[in-house]
């Protein structure tokens, strides 16, 4: 039961509702952007879902807990970037956008919050 626990955390469960958000709206956008726009803000979104999962395969370390939350923060900014590239390409309608942009805001607020509050989540951890 403990290796899902991260799947709990708030902050995992809204990037993941995140990327997936993203995959089905980037089915729609143009093929010319499939290696460009596309495929970039996929793997950022992704990869703020994987750096939580590595920050919780790192929990026992405080400094790496903290490293792999900075690098997820890192790639939600970077996905808000891509983001605004795909709304003001006009990609992504204005609604869309704004819900989606709110979400990555969301995420970077739980992320913030694991990142000064790291003892929460890294100490009474077993091996």
């Amino acid at each position: 039961m403990e290796a899902k626990y991260f799947r709990r955390w708030i902050a995992y469960q809204k990037a993941f509702s995140l990327a997936n958000a993203i995959y089905q709206i980037t089915k729609s956008f143009p093929a010319e952007e499939q290696f460009g726009l596309t495929n970039q803000v996929r793997r950022s979104s992704r990869s703020v879902c994987s750096n939580l999962a590595e920050a919780f395969g790192k929990r026992r370390y405080e400094k790496h807990f903290i490293a792999k939350i900075t690098d997820a923060y890192s790639e939600n900014a970077e996905t808000q970037a891509w983001l605004d590239f795909a709304q003001s390409q006009g990609h992504l309608p204005g609604d869309r956008y704004e819900e989606l942009i709110l979400l990555a805001e969301e995420v970077a607020k739980l992320l913030h919050y694991m990142e000064f509050n790291a003892k929460k989540f890294t100490h009474n951890t077993s091996r």
